[in-house]
């Protein structure tokens, strides 16, 4: 894809001087945050997709549901009114599922203290979806044309991976220009520019039951076996690869020797020879005790997205606005996925971390900072208007 050209960095553009107001932002945004959404719970996620469909609808959308596959939640699109039609624009791309579970709010209410506000997926990342919407509301409010049309599409199952929405994303993402993802800025506030390769893998170790009480000697744990599969995976990790387990299921009866014990591991590369390298290996495990059996399914995989001219371009004319704005942006490469990762490996100029500052995602102290609402909304806003500068 060519290199695209930018506009002027110093031209003038109303949409740095719209009336942002972080109170208001948050008062809007708590809704969305108090409507739990794990992505495993799909009325929960639907719940939440139909406010952010009322949301759009009323900033003057034309809305579609697109119905959910693989036992996983709905779609939002929202197409904005544009004198180009459907021709290819900016698609603002986020998700709407977190990884909490539904009751987490008793743990970690909306609150906030000082110049943070907490609550479950704030960050992670409503709240940089929520600032999206806020800069398109204003740009319609002032009367402020955008040069390409806007679509934004929130899906349903990014946490894990997104596999029933990977054909949706790439697909939209064809019949757009460039696309803008508001997931979390990085700590120092900057902004992704590329993404590292991830895999997950099924595990699943079978071994031979028996009475735990009468007679023990006669089974083979496969809880056993699976515990030393997981000390060996993470010990594979290196400087190039990690390697690390985080969901373990294993038995039914505590009189009982376990049947089957079931695990899902990821692993994550800055480069795709390295990830490669890696399914390669995990893939090749066996059991390490007789009796015992090891299965390993490669599961949802991320591409690597490496930055190419027409990223640097886009970030490039995102760091003048960032600076018009008052503040400065660095690009970045970051592990932990995105569904940038799909629009970026497509060759589709992508920016990702455009949401807001924040911190302790993923943990019972998710928060965001409450400085930061203001600036990525005009930051959003500035880019929308100047439609990310592509001529």
């Amino acid at each position: 894809m060519p290199t695209p050209s930018y506009a002027t960095p110093d031209a003038p553009l109303p949409a740095l001087d719209l009336p942002f107001d972080a109170e208001a932002m948050l008062a809007g945004l708590r809704p969305w945050v108090e409507c739990e959404s794990p992505t495993f719970d799909t009325a929960a996620v639907n719940r939440m997709m139909d406010l952010a469909a009322r949301d759009l609808a009323l900033l003057g959308a034309r809305v579609e549901r697109i119905p959910g596959r693989m036992g996983r939640g709905d779609c939002v699109r929202a197409r904005f009114p544009h004198p180009l039609g459907d021709a290819p624009g900016v698609l603002v791309m986020g998700h709407l599922d977190t990884v909490h579970p539904i009751g987490t709010l008793a743990a970690l209410p909306w609150r906030r203290e000082g110049g943070r506000c907490y609550g479950p997926g704030i960050c992670d990342m409503k709240g940089g979806n929520y600032v999206a919407l806020e800069a398109i509301r204003q740009l319609r409010r002032a009367g402020i044309a955008t040069p390409l049309p806007i679509t934004v599409l929130l899906t349903s199952d990014e946490e894990i991976g997104s596999p029933s929405t990977r054909d949706l994303i790439e697909a939209e993402a064809a019949r757009h220009r460039l696309v803008l993802v508001p997931e979390p800025a990085r700590p120092d506030g900057g902004v992704v520019t590329g993404r590292y390769a991830i895999a997950r893998f099924n595990l699943r170790t079978t071994g031979r039951p028996s009475h735990a009480g009468s007679s023990l000697a006669d089974g083979r744990s496969a809880i056993r076996e699976m515990c030393r599969q997981v000390l060996a995976i993470e010990a594979m990790t290196t400087e190039a690869c990690t390697f690390s387990v985080g969901v373990v299921h294993g038995g039914q009866w505590v009189n009982c020797v376990a049947t089957h014990c079931d695990a899902e591991s990821l692993s994550m590369a800055k480069r795709q020879a390295d990830l490669d390298h890696a399914v390669e290996r995990m893939l090749a495990l066996g059991s390490s005790a007789p009796d015992v059996t090891l299965t390993v399914t490669r599961g949802v995989t991320r591409p690597v997205w490496e930055p190419d001219a027409a990223v640097t371009a886009l970030y490039e004319r995102t760091r003048d606005l960032a600076r018009r704005l008052g503040f400065d942006i660095t690009a970045q490469s970051a592990g932990g996925g995105s569904d940038g990762n799909f629009t970026g490996a497509m060759g589709i100029p992508t920016l990702d971390g455009l949401g807001v500052r924040g911190g302790g995602i993923h943990t019972l102290g998710e928060y965001l900072e409450v400085d930061s609402l203001v600036p990525r909304a005009a930051l959003l806003a500035g880019l929308l208007a100047g439609g990310g500068g592509i001529a």
